[in-house]
C-alpha cells in the first residue's frame, strides 16, 4: 500500500499549531494540509457557511487519498464536526475533546477559561462538554475576535498586539481560573503574549497539540500507522487559498525543521 498522508483542515495558519505537534509525536507520517486563508476568520460566518468551506477542504483532501481527517480549527469542529464525520469513512478527529481532558487534568481550584472565536464560544460547546466531565467545573467563555485577524497579519510579538490581548484578557485576568483553554487552534501562535498578561500562576492548554494523542491512538487502533522501517519516503503538503507569501513566512517560522512549498490552492 502507498503511503498516505494524514489531512489537516483550518480556516487559516493556525492549524500549523496542531502539524507541529504531530511532526513531534508521528514523525514517520506524511502531512496534508489546507489553509483557507482566502476567507478567514470562520470565526464570524454563520454555522451554515462555515460548514459549507470544511466541506469544500475535506472534498479536496478526501480527493488526495488521506487515510484520516483532522479538524484543526475550533470553529469548525464546533459547528462542523458531526456533518463531515456522517460523510465520510475515514476517521475524523476534532479539538474539542482532547482539549477538554486536558484543562481538567491540569485545574487545581475548577476554575476553567475558554478563549476562542465568537461562533465557537457562541455554540457554548466547551462549557458543555467539560461540564459533561465534571459538574464540579465552573467554566467562564470569552469571545476574542481579534486574536484570529493578528495572527494572520503576523502580529505575533509587537506592543500593540500584546495591548489588544490584554484588553481583550481583562475579564479573565479579574477572575480566578487557574486554566485557560486555547480554543482557536491560531492562539498558540500568541501564546507567550497571552502567557504574560494571564501570569504564570495560570495554566494554557493548547487543544490542538492535545488533538495529537487521540490521532495517534486512532492510528494504531485502524492499524494505519506509519513505521519507522516504512521505505517510502515522508512527504508534507502545506496548501492555502490565500496569500501564499504570508503564509508562507508564517509557516516556515513556525515550521523550521521539514522542508515543504506552500502551494495556493482554489477551493
Amino acid at each position: 500500500m502507498k503511503k498516505r498522508a494524514i489531512g489537516f483542515i483550518d480556516s487559516g495558519v493556525g492549524g500549523l499549531t496542531v502539524v507541529k505537534e504531530a511532526l513531534k509525536q508521528l514523525p514517520n507520517e506524511s502531512i496534508f494540509y489546507v489553509g483557507d486563508s482566502a476567507r478567514c476568520p470562520y470565526g464570524e460566518r454563520p454555522a451554515e457557511e462555515v460548514i459549507a468551506y470544511t466541506w469544500q477542504m475535506v472534498n479536496f483532501l478526501l480527493q488526495q487519498d488521506i487515510k484520516l481527517l483532522v479538524i484543526a480549527c475550533n470553529t469548525a469542529t464546533a459547528v462542523a464536526l458531526n456533518f463531515v464525520k456522517n460523510r465520510v469513512s475515514i476517521p475524523v478527529v476534532g479539538v474539542i475533546d482532547p482539549g477538554s481532558r486536558a484543562a481538567i487534568k491540569l485545574t487545581k481550584n475548577n476554575q476553567i477559561g475558554v478563549i476562542g472565536t465568537p461562533v465557537t464560544i457562541a455554540s457554548d460547546v466547551y462549557r458543555q462538554t467539560l461540564r459533561n466531565k465534571s459538574q464540579a467545573l465552573s467554566v467562564r467563555n470569552l469571545a476574542c475576535p481579534t486574536f484570529v485577524p493578528l495572527v494572520e497579519r503576523n502580529h505575533l510579538s509587537s506592543p500593540a498586539a500584546y495591548e489588544e490581548v490584554a484588553r481583550v484578557l481583562q475579564p479573565l485576568q479579574q477572575s480566578d481560573v487557574d486554566t485557560v483553554v486555547l480554543g482557536c487552534t491560531h492562539y498558540p501562535l500568541l501564546k507567550p503574549i497571552i502567557q504574560r498578561v494571564m501570569g504564570d500562576a495560570v495554566s494554557l492548554v493548547d487543544s490542538g497539540a492535545e488533538t495529537i494523542t487521540d490521532v495517534s491512538a486512532l492510528l494504531d487502533y485502524f492499524n494505519i500507522a506509519e513505521l519507522s522501517e516504512d521505505t517510502k519516503p515522508t512527504t508534507y503538503r502545506i496548501c492555502t487559498t490565500g496569500d501564499v507569501a504570508r503564509f508562507s513566512e508564517i509557516a516556515h517560522a513556525w515550521l523550521p525543521d521539514i522542508s515543504f512549498a506552500v502551494e495556493q490552492i482554489t477551493l
